[in-house]
């Protein structure tokens, strides 16, 4: 009867196709049978298990040693949807630099670093922020060519996370995931230069007024000056 059939069917099928033919047998004799001889239909692979599962901790001890970059969309009236570039420390949870375009690509992609890097190394020159590693994932945008050749010529080291494990790069997640529920999915936006004026709003007060757990109900802004005070002075 199975030979017959034009399609890969599964037991409960098969069960009912016999009993179509007047053949009166139980459910669960047609699964054991199938199964026994290999006849059950193709069904999913268990998702592949990582080789390195992330086990540790992603957050740093100073500022401006990690800094985690990604990009989330958004939406306009008459742009459609955009792309929202950031980059975030991984000490203040600050965001360091943020970025809104219509269309993505690698160089837009660093915006955020070089925002970051004037602003917290005070230039932007070979070198000039070799204290700094980069967490992102493995888009085409951050492991392109142009991309990682300028994140070295800057001194970063370029610290991609896990492949399929996302909380490798949770820091920034976390910011887009308030970003949004505080700010993108709640308004509408008219323009692309309507949207980039909000982004900055929301920045400056996401960066004196939005409080976090992890600092103790610190604002980034209060965390960062809580870390430069409690750094030595200069001789």
């Amino acid at each position: 009867m199975i030979d017959t059939t034009v399609f890969s069917e599964g037991y409960r099928k098969v069960w009912a196709r016999l009993r179509h033919k007047g053949v009166r047998v139980w459910k669960e004799r047609v699964l054991r049978l199938m199964r026994e001889h290999g006849l059950l239909s193709p069904h999913r692979l268990a998702a592949i298990t990582p080789e390195y599962s992330h086990d540790g901790t992603i957050t740093a001890e100073l500022p401006d040693r990690v800094w985690g970059t990604d990009a989330t969309e958004a939406v306009t009236d008459q742009d459609g949807q955009v792309t929202v570039f950031a980059a975030i420390d991984h000490c203040t949870a600050e965001c360091v630099g943020i970025h809104v375009v219509k269309k993505a690509h690698r160089f837009e992609a660093l915006e955020p670093i070089r925002q970051g890097v004037r602003e917290h190394f005070g230039g932007f020159s070979g070198g000039i922020a070799a204290a700094l590693c980069l967490r992102h994932d493995h888009g085409s945008v951050y492991m392109s060519h142009d991309f990682q050749s300028e994140v070295a010529f800057l001194g970063i080291l370029s610290s991609p996370s896990f492949i399929r494990q996302p909380e490798g790069n949770g820091c920034i997640k976390r910011f887009f995931r308030t970003l949004e529920e505080q700010l993108l999915w709640i308004r509408r936006f008219p323009d692309l230069d309507t949207l980039r004026m909000a982004l900055q709003d929301f920045l400056e007060r996401y960066k004196q007024s939005w409080i976090l757990q992890r600092l103790a109900y610190e604002t980034p802004a209060q965390a960062r000056r809580g870390f430069l005070l409690a750094m030595p002075s200069a001789a």
